[in-house]
């Protein structure tokens, strides 16, 4: 059986509405972030990166968004969130990879700023600069996603969910966006998520309200 290892409301949420739309037996294991539980002998053993996710298939162990939501979808290839054409499985790639080396790390700029400066004064100025590239980069987001109303178009994919991960956290108390009023067509798509019966299994066992 296959194990997720998840935090509530982290970047976590994309692999685990990812195994919930495959149908795949798993089984979720909560790591408690403020607890430090991602840096137990034990669980750093299995990912000395200290976070989440994790997936473990059998003895295999995987880490990274950006190599979990492919697996997870080319492993369980019956409900398609693989592309088979190339053009648009290159665009999911292409999607994933944004989110995982722009979108996330703007974000860690303003959520995490002592990862990039130790002055209280330059701390400030990481936070004001995160918050300002956020801004820009998720109406980037917002323009990219236009009318879907998926990623890539008619088709969802794991690029959706990972998107989710990112409007939740653009509502939430770092960045506070109004993310319907700002961002229409990226809220759009988070409400088209919230009516997917996978994604509200999901966030009700991570505890999250679904988009509004």
């Amino acid at each position: 059986m296959l194990k997720l290892y998840y935090s509530p409301g982290a970047c976590s949420l994309a692999p685990h509405v990812a195994l919930e739309e495959v149908g795949a037996p798993y089984e979720a294991v909560k790591v408690a972030l403020a607890k430090g539980e991602q840096r137990t002998p034990e669980y750093l053993a299995m990912n000395p990166k200290g976070r989440v996710p994790v997936l473990k298939d059998g003895d295999f162990v995987l880490t990274e968004n950006a190599a979990i939501l492919p697996y997870i979808a080319q492993r369980f290839s019956g409900p398609g969130l693989w592309p088979s054409y190339a053009k648009e499985a290159a665009r999911c790639a292409e999607w994933i990879g944004w989110i995982a080396s722009t979108v996330h790390i703007a974000y860690a700029h303003v959520r995490r700023p002592e990862r990039y400066a130790n002055d209280p004064k330059a701390i400030e100025d990481v936070i004001a600069k995160g918050k300002e590239s956020c801004r820009d980069i998720w109406g980037q987001v917002d323009k990219k996603l236009g009318e879907g109303p998926w990623a890539i178009g008619e088709r969802y994919s794991v690029a959706d969910p990972y998107l989710l991960v990112f409007w939740t956290w653009g509502r939430g108390p770092t960045l506070g966006f109004d993310m319907a009023r700002d961002f229409p067509s990226w809220t759009a798509h988070a409400r088209r998520m919230g009516e997917r019966p996978a994604v509200k299994r999901t966030l009700e066992r991570e505890g999250l309200e679904l988009p509004a």
